[in-house]
C-alpha cells in the first residue's frame, strides 16, 4: 500500500504521539526498577556486603558525623546490620574484602568497636551503659553469646539489638577463635569501625570513654600480647606437624584478650593459611586462644605491635586461671593501683596509662563500681 503525502502528513502527529508515550512508559519502568535494585549487589568486579541495605551510606554518614568530641547523632544503621544469617565462610569473605582504611575516612569520625565474647548476659551492663553514654557515633558495640541463651536486654540499653549471629563455643578449642574471628566479621562490616577491642562479661573500663578513645584512635599500633615462652606451656604445645607452613620459632603465647587496628583485624579474618593448622594441630593441652593471634601477628605484624594487652588480669596466685574479684574488693585505692602501677610505651614515648580494662569482675561488684563510676570516670 502506498501513501500520498498528504496522507503521511495528517498521520504524523498520531505515530508521534504514540512514540512519545512508549518513551515515557519506558522511563517509568526504568526508574522504578533502579529504585527497586538500588540496595542490590551488581557485579562489576567489586561484590557488596550482602547486608549492605543495612549500613549506612556514605553520604549519610557525612552528614551525620563530623570530627568533634561533642557528636550526638544515633548511630544510624547499627541495629539492622545483625539481621544477616551469614554463614562464617560468606560472613568472612564479606569482611575480608573491606577497606583498610576508607577513601573518604577524612570526612569521618573513627570509631572503636567493642566486642563482648560472653556466654549470657552482661552482668555489668549498667556501667558499661554509664561509660558510653554521651558518646553515641563514636563507638559500636558487638555481643556474641551462647546461641541458647533469651535475650532480655531492655529497648533503652546500648547493649539492645547488639547480639550477632552467634555459634556455640568451647573454651580453649578453635570454636573460641571463630567466635572472635565473628565479632571482628561483623564489626568490619562497618567502615568507620577502625578499632576494634575483645572484652568479656566480667570486663569493666578503668578510665572515662573520652581516655580510652583518645589512646586507641591516636596510634596505628595493635595491642595485641605477644612473647615466646620456651617452656612447656609454650613451645611445648606446638605441634611439628605445622611445619613448614608454620615453624617453632614463629610461634607465639599471649592473652586472649586483644585491641587491633582495621588493618590487623581484616588479616585476621580473612586467614585461610594459619587458621586450619590451628584447627587441626591445637588441641587441650594447646589452647588456640592463647596461641592463635599472637602467633598470626608475629607472623604478619610484628613491627605494628605493641606485644602487650590493654585488659588487666590478676596472675598473682599462679594458678591456671587469674583471680575473681567480689564486691568487697572493690575500693578506689584498689582501682588506682591498677590503673597506674606501671609505666610502659606507647607511641615511642613513656606513659603511666598501660591498662585500659580489667578482668574477672563478677556480678556483685556492680554497685560499689557504681558508687565510684562519677570518680572513675571523672
Amino acid at each position: 500500500m502506498t501513501y500520498s503525502s498528504s496522507t503521511l502528513f495528517k498521520r504524523s502527529p498520531w505515530k508521534n504521539l504514540l512514540h512519545f508515550l512508549y518513551f515515557v512508559i519506558g522511563l517509568t519502568v526504568g526508574l522504578t526498577a533502579a529504585v527497586q535494585l538500588r540496595g542490590f549487589s551488581i557485579n562489576l568486579g567489586v561484590p557488596l556486603p550482602s547486608v549492605w541495605q543495612s549500613l549506612p551510606q556514605p553520604e549519610q554518614l557525612g552528614q551525620a558525623v563530623k570530627l568533634s568530641s561533642n557528636v550526638s547523632s544515633p548511630q544510624q544503621g547499627d541495629v539492622g546490620i545483625f539481621m544477616h544469617r551469614m554463614e562464617d565462610e560468606e560472613l568472612f569473605k564479606q569482611a575480608s574484602m573491606a577497606h583498610t582504611t576508607n577513601e573518604i575516612s577524612s570526612k569521618f569520625l573513627p570509631k572503636v568497636a567493642f566486642m563482648f565474647l560472653t556466654k549470657g548476659p552482661i552482668p555489668l551492663a549498667p556501667l558499661w551503659q554509664k561509660f558510653f553514654q554521651g558518646h553515641e557515633g563514636m563507638y559500636s558495640i558487638y555481643v556474641h553469646s551462647d546461641p541458647s541463651y533469651e535475650d532480655r536486654v531492655s529497648n533503652d540499653s546500648v547493649f539492645y539489638g547488639r547480639r550477632v549471629f552467634s555459634k556455640k563455643v568451647q573454651w580453649g578449642k578453635p570454636s573460641m577463635i571463630q567466635a572472635e574471628r565473628r565479632l571482628l566479621a561483623n564489626a568490619l562490616l562497618d567502615f568507620s569501625n577502625q578499632r576494634l577491642v575483645l572484652l568479656s562479661e566480667s570486663c569493666i573500663p578503668l578510665f572515662n570513654f573520652s581516655t580510652i578513645y583518645a589512646y586507641l584512635t591516636n596510634t596505628n599500633e595493635s595491642f595485641v600480647h605477644t612473647y615466646d615462652d620456651p617452656r612447656k606451656i609454650g613451645r611445648g604445645r606446638y605441634n611439628h606437624l605445622m611445619s613448614p607452613t608454620l615453624n617453632i620459632t614463629q610461634w607465639r603465647k599471649g592473652s586472649q584478650w586483644f585491641e587491633v587496628s582495621r588493618k590487623t583485624a581484616i588479616t585476621i579474618v580473612s586467614d585461610e593459611k594459619y587458621f586450619p593448622l590451628f584447627t587441626e594441630h591445637c588441641y587441650p593441652p594447646c589452647y588456640t586462644d592463647e596461641h592463635y593471634i599472637p602467633t598470626l601477628v608475629n607472623v604478619f605484624f610484628p613491627e605494628d605491635n605493641i606485644h602487650r594487652s590493654i585488659t588487666w588480669v590478676d596472675w598473682s596466685k599462679n594458678g591456671p586461671h587469674p583471680g575473681r574479684f567480689i564486691r568487697k574488693d572493690v575500693t578506689l585505692e584498689f582501682l588506682n593501683k591498677i590503673r597506674f602501677s606501671e609505666n610502659c610505651t606507647y607511641n615511642g614515648n613513656t606513659s603511666s596509662i598501660c591498662v585500659l580494662f580489667a578482668r574477672k569482675f563478677v556480678g556483685d561488684t556492680l554497685q560499689p563500681l557504681l558508687d565510684l563510676s562519677s570518680l572513675l570516670f571523672s
